[in-house]
């Protein structure tokens, strides 16, 4: 066993040890602490758990390898624009109001605001989304234990479904947000230290976010002496209008992803939602400030190192990851001599794995083995504190949507928690089938469920809020119209399925902002035609919207008011008499 695959195995094994230590001591018995863990999670170590839910295998793993190596740098920041700006959205749009609204998901939310057969639709939809992102978990973790471990790829995926299984089965959602704050920490931690070492390396500064400029100037030279394009030339990758359009997609997509607005039902207050969501955007700014550096630095070493080196001097790094298949040369001209050049071109005969940048960043800069253990549990932290939360959403949304709402709503809290532990348990093998079978490298797969959730969930949520007159007919409508068109256009033009251009250029990475625009207007087309919520309803949203409680808001939270009976038109009885009528101008 080698120095690498030691200190790797020290710390996946420690981590995975403190994981299952957290989820049996945070083992719960009622739906509430399964669903949201009871409403009692503080600020900040929920923003935290907000960060790891969202902080996945795409960003880990292939962020910097995707901002520097696929997108060259400046189109890639198409991600790091929308995966953060996203947060501002939901901070500002939903958390709070959502909290105040008081649910346990967001088809219960589309349920209760809507009616029945939106939340069945809804329901689709998060499960759609979330098999799409958890695919992309999967497949990151079996990146790590395939080089880390040198397991079969599958095996190490198993692997990974044992440890979710474990920890999310048992605990729900607080076994799963305090895992997920111990996760985080291991993740921020892998990634910081590498990133410090290597700035100080190559700039002497040791803060990357400085250093990162620094080497721009000479990345710049250096790719154009190899004929590449400027790392920081803009619109050499991207069109202008694919810039917006992928920027919106991962934007509007973050703000509509199901397993990130559930967390802000785990906060113990509307208060506590908002300061969550600025707790959750300050631990995120840490990797994504770091993440450009990162991708940089690895890029400026891989091209000293490895451009116009003969294969056989290559560095050892080089080796390991080419013998497992994530380094691939092809000595076109037959000189043993590795040429690289613009990414697609004849001339280039070197093509690095996006999802390897972080993961070998500590080895192309000559670190101790300690550090590259310590990022290969970093990269196993975020894999699976993503895929335990959209786990946990598929598990709620066929336990409580579709079991207790639908077939059986007079079942306990411990059929609903048996319902929704084989949910979870039947969830994790399917997303193992697609983490071993994955549509396209971790973030691509990881954008592509973006899309869906913008297309699908972003107009709804904020229409439901902010327009008391949104019907459950035009949100049924757009739902079905912004998730069908979405799905359909990324399946024709996803490469292993399509091949195609699309339309004007359209990626399938880019379209979600598309649908999410066909979801708006069919939704507010179809609410112009259709019956108008009840006034209870209406007065409702109005109330949701404003500090304080009123009695109808503290009822709804409670459970006190079902959501029929708020969808009744005569609900208007359920009003207080010493209340305004719902057409009041505040």
């Amino acid at each position: 066993m080698s120095d690498i695959q030691l200190w790797t195995t020290v710390f996946v094994v420690i981590t995975f040890a403190l994981y299952i230590y957290i989820a049996y001591a945070s083992r719960v018995s009622d739906t509430a602490g399964f669903y949201v863990a009871s409403g009692g999670i503080p600020a900040p170590a929920n923003g935290a758990a907000v960060a790891a839910d969202w902080m996945s295998a795409a960003s880990f793993i292939s962020l910097a390898g995707i901002v520097a190596f696929s997108q060259n740098g400046y189109a890639g920041s198409v991600y790091l624009m929308g995966w953060t700006g996203g947060y501002v959205l939901l901070a500002l749009l939903l958390a709070p109001y959502l909290r105040k609204f008081g649910k346990y998901t967001v088809p219960d939310f589309v349920g209760d605001r809507y009616s029945e057969s939106a939340r069945m639709v809804a329901v689709v939809c998060a499960i759609v989304v979330s098999f799409v992102y958890v695919a992309g978990q999967m497949a990151g973790a079996g990146v790590v234990f395939q080089r880390f471990l040198e397991v079969n790829n599958t095996v190490g995926i198993l692997i990974g479904m044992t440890i979710v299984f474990f920890y999310a089965v048992l605990g729900g959602m607080k076994g799963i947000t305090w895992t997920q704050v111990a996760q985080y920490t291991v993740l921020i931690i892998a990634y910081i230290i590498p990133a410090v070492a290597i700035s100080n390396q190559l700039t002497g500064n040791p803060f990357p976010q400085i250093g990162f400029g620094e080497i721009l100037d000479q990345l710049d030279g250096l790719q154009r002496d190899l004929g590449i394009a400027a790392y920081t030339e803009a619109f050499t990758q991207t069109s202008r209008l694919n810039m917006v359009l992928i920027t919106g997609a991962l934007m509007f997509g973050t703000a509509g992803l199901p397993h990130v607005i559930v967390r802000f039902y785990t906060a113990k207050s509307v208060r506590a939602a908002r300061y969550s969501a600025l707790w959750a955007l300050f631990f995120i700014s840490l990797l994504y400030t770091t993440a450009p550096a990162i991708g940089a630095f690895s890029k400026f070493n891989v091209l000293n190192q490895l451009s116009g080196t003969p294969e056989s001097q290559a560095p050892g790094w080089y080796s390991t990851w080419r013998d497992v298949g994530l380094i691939e040369f092809t000595d076109a001209n037959g000189d043993g001599i590795i040429d690289i050049a613009a990414a697609g071109s004849a001339a280039n005969e070197l093509v690095i794995n996006n999802d390897i940048v972080v993961l070998a960043a500590p080895e192309i800069a000559g670190l101790p083995a300690p550090i590259v253990g310590l990022v290969a549990a970093g990269g196993l932290a975020a894999a699976l504190s993503t895929a335990s939360g959209l786990l946990l959403v598929i598990s709620s949304s066929v336990a409580n949507d579709v079991y207790y709402k639908k077939i059986n709503p007079r079942a306990s809290d411990k059929e609903q928690l048996l319902v929704g532990r084989i949910a979870m348990a039947g969830a994790i093998l399917l997303a193992g089938y697609l983490g071993i079978n994955p549509p396209g490298f971790v973030a691509q797969v990881v954008a592509l469920a973006f899309g869906l959730a913008a297309a699908s969930f972003f107009p709804i949520l904020v229409l439901g809020i902010f327009w008391k007159n949104c019907t459950a007919a035009g949100a049924t409508a757009g739902m079905v119209a912004g998730l069908g068109t979405t799905l359909a256009y990324q399946i024709w033009t996803i490469d292993i399925y399509g091949n195609s251009d699309g339309i004007f250029g359209i990626p399938e990475t880019g379209f979600g902002t598309v649908g999410m625009l066909i979801n708006f207007a069919v939704t507010i087309v179809v609410s112009q035609f259709t019956t108008k919520p009840s006034p209870v309803m209406q007065q409702l949203i109005e109330d949701v919207r404003y500090p304080g409680h009123t009695k109808l808001t503290a009822a709804h939270m409670k459970g006190e008011v079902s959501g029929e009976e708020l969808q009744e038109r005569d609900s208007s009885v359920l009003l207080d008499e010493d209340e305004d009528p719902p057409s009041r101008d505040r």
